[in-house]
C-alpha cells in the first residue's frame, strides 16, 4: 500500500457534498494544501486531522484508512 490512500478526506468530502474550497476556507487553509491532502500528495498534521473531523462532524477513524499488515 505504500504512502497512498493514507487518508479518506476526499471520500468524506465527497459524501458530505463539500469541496476541498469549503475546507480551505474554514480552515484558513490554502487550497492547494487541502488539494494535496486530499490526493493523498502530503498528510495533514494530527491536529489538522482532528479540526478536519470537526468541520466534516464525523470521527478521526473516517478520515484515516490503516493499512493491512
Amino acid at each position: 500500500m505504500g504512502n497512498k490512500d493514507l487518508n479518506r478526506i476526499k471520500v468524506v468530502l465527497a459524501e458530505k457534498k463539500r469541496t476541498n474550497k469549503w475546507l480551505a476556507e474554514q480552515m484558513g487553509k490554502d487550497p492547494a494544501t487541502i488539494s494535496s491532502w486530499c490526493t493523498n500528495k502530503s498528510q495533514p498534521s494530527l491536529e489538522n486531522l482532528v479540526k478536519v473531523a470537526q468541520w466534516l462532524e464525523v470521527g478521526i477513524d473516517e478520515l484515516v484508512r490503516v493499512p493491512s499488515l
